[in-house]
């Protein structure tokens, strides 16, 4: 199963690659939609455990904490983390796809940009450069 998320009309959709798309529409059917995104991965291996809503994501979190606790791996509960917000698509989409890749998003997390703002400059259609026309001049 190949995973990938995909910013539209300002939320997150989680769609399967592997299926097939609609012969009607085109498109794929998507697993998941959301505002924001979180992301839970162990610290000390950046391997990832769960992706998706943000309340599910704490939810789990919370419950696998306990259960680590009560089973006396206090270390492993402590390596669980969460992130959650408007997180670039494809530094999440790296998530997925490559292992261990959570603890590198997590030592440039302060640096990245918004996920939902448009990173390119934004260019007015009305301020384009004039032609330069050699032949006017002479």
């Amino acid at each position: 199963m190949e995973l990938q998320y995909q910013l539209k009309g300002g939320s997150y959709y989680l769609y399967d690659m592997d299926t097939p798309p609609s012969a009607v529409t085109g498109e794929r059917r998507f697993r998941l939609k959301t505002d924001t995104v979180a992301i839970a991965f162990d610290i000390s291996t950046g391997e990832l455990h769960q992706h998706g809503n943000p309340t599910r994501i704490q939810s789990w979190a919370m419950g696998a904490r306990r259960k680590l606790r009560a089973a006396g791996a206090q270390d492993y509960a402590n390596d669980i983390v969460v992130v959650s917000g408007p997180l670039p698509v494809d530094e999440l989409n790296k998530c997925l796809g490559i292992d261990g890749y959570c603890r590198r998003l997590f030592a440039r997390l302060a640096s990245l940009p918004h996920g939902k703002f448009n990173t390119k400059p934004y260019t007015s259609p009305f301020n384009k450069p004039k032609p330069y026309k050699a032949a006017a001049a002479a």
